[in-house]
């Protein structure tokens, strides 16, 4: 009985000197797990503590030199000398200009002023509100006069090139070739035209003042026009004998793409076998849409692209479905800017002639950014070449064909496009 206790007491002492030596074992393992698992935490703290803040700190690094860049540049420009003498002007005005001047009046100043120190007549500052009515031009239906005008670059001259018909304009008897003197008591030749037909434009039932100089006329005409809402349809076309159709472009807007899709198609119902495009006083308008309906023309291939001062290159293209018709397209000395696009392609496409006098010679680029406070700035960003790789600006395009504008009938009280030698011309070539 002795011994079998004896035994009982040894097995005890065995179970209990294992239950220790397993607490032991487990108190190592959860030892090294709180050591790995302080170390794995350290770890990952010296990760989020130092990873990330370094990547925090080159970002704050490239933030700061690119601020450190700009500063670099104001301080060049707004030094302590500019400033002075701004303040300096802004005493001069305030104590000798014989009319009061507010502040922001002054700001808005030397924003357009900055802008015109580029020295480039297309770029310019504006206003929200100048913004605002500039984004409405592009409209097709807005309320003014119903003239298209076109500026001379050189001398800032303002022409009418296209009067539209039922327009205020046309009720009021202005005429293409009319040159805008004044409008109220604006010279014209001392705004951008941008800015200029935002004076020209306004609420219906409104009157603008507008001084005219018409060319043979003894003295300037004077106009009081009341404003109306105008739709402007940029494509008309008709279908003339012979299956020719005839196709009016006067501006390159918003929907001008689809009107002349629109003309086309209802041509060709009728019957057309070749056209004329007519894009003589075109003053131009939008890439966009100009290249639309070079694509609508053209078969594959690059119509026109684009570059900037550092090199990027931009391209647009015509796909492999075209009208595949005999062409020609009309121009004279103001047909600028996209009408030039649209001649440049044509010419280097070899898809047509080109009849009339040498184009305007527009071959930039503007890009307007709207900036955050819904003023916005207008920028020449780059320069356009024709497929061949010929940029135009300055040079203008010569037609194949070289014809002066004549009017065969000067007693004539009605145009007729029978009596437009230029047109007669383009009927005359594809007749053949």
């Amino acid at each position: 009985m002795e011994e079998k206790d004896e035994q009982i007491l040894k097995t005890a002492d065995d179970l209990r000197e294992d239950i220790r030596r397993t607490e032991k074992e487990q108190r190592k393992i959860f030892s090294k797990g709180i050591a790995l698992g302080s170390l794995m935490t350290l770890a990952l703290c010296l990760l989020v503590f130092f990873v990330i803040p370094t990547v925090q700190m080159r970002r704050a690094e490239d933030d700061l030199q690119q601020m450190q860049q700009a500063a670099s540049k104001q301080d060049k420009l707004l030094t302590p000398a500019v400033l002075s003498k701004i303040e300096r002007l802004q005493k001069v005005i305030d104590t000798y200009y014989y009319e009061d001047v507010t502040d922001e009046d002054l700001v808005q100043g030397l924003y357009k002023g900055l802008l015109e120190g580029v020295g480039d007549t297309y770029s310019g500052y504006y206003s929200p509100e100048e913004y605002e009515s500039l984004m409405i031009s592009a409209k097709s239906s807005l309320s003014g006069i119903g003239a298209v005008l076109q500026q001379d670059p050189d001398t800032m001259q303002v022409s009418i090139v296209h009067v539209y018909e039922n327009s205020p304009a046309e009720k009021a008897g202005l005429l293409a070739g009319d040159i805008i003197v004044q409008v109220e008591d604006i010279r014209s030749n001392t705004m951008e035209l941008s800015k200029l037909v935002t004076h020209i434009r306004g609420d219906k039932g409104t009157k603008v003042h507008l001084k005219i100089y018409r060319k043979d006329a003894l003295e300037y005409k004077e106009y009081d026009i009341i404003r109306d809402i105008v739709d402007v349809p940029t494509v008309s076309g008709e279908l003339l004998d012979n299956g020719i159709g005839y196709i009016r472009i006067v501006e390159f807007g918003d929907k001008t793409a689809e009107e002349f899709a629109d003309e086309a198609k209802d041509l060709t119902k009728k019957g057309m076998t070749s056209m004329i495009v007519d894009l003589r006083d075109n003053p131009g308008g939008m890439v966009d849409s100009v290249t639309k309906i070079l694509d609508q023309i053209l078969p594959k291939g690059v119509v026109v692209w684009t570059e900037d001062k550092n090199g990027k290159r931009k391209e647009y293209t015509s796909d492999a479905a075209c009208m595949n018709l005999p062409m020609v397209v009309l121009v004279n000395e103001n047909s600028a800017s996209s009408s030039e696009i649209f001649a440049g392609a044509i010419r280097d496409f070899e898809y047509g002639t080109l009849i009339g006098t040498k184009t305007f010679g527009k071959g930039i680029v503007q890009t307007i950014r709207q900036l955050s406070d819904g003023s916005a700035v207008k920028l020449t960003t780059a320069k356009y070449f024709t497929p061949s790789g010929e940029n135009i600006h300055g040079a203008g395009i010569e037609p194949d064909i070289k014809l002066e504008y004549e009017y065969m009938d000067p007693d004539a009280t009605e145009y007729d496009m029978k009596d437009d030698n230029q047109i007669q011309k383009a009927i005359e070539v594809l007749s053949k």
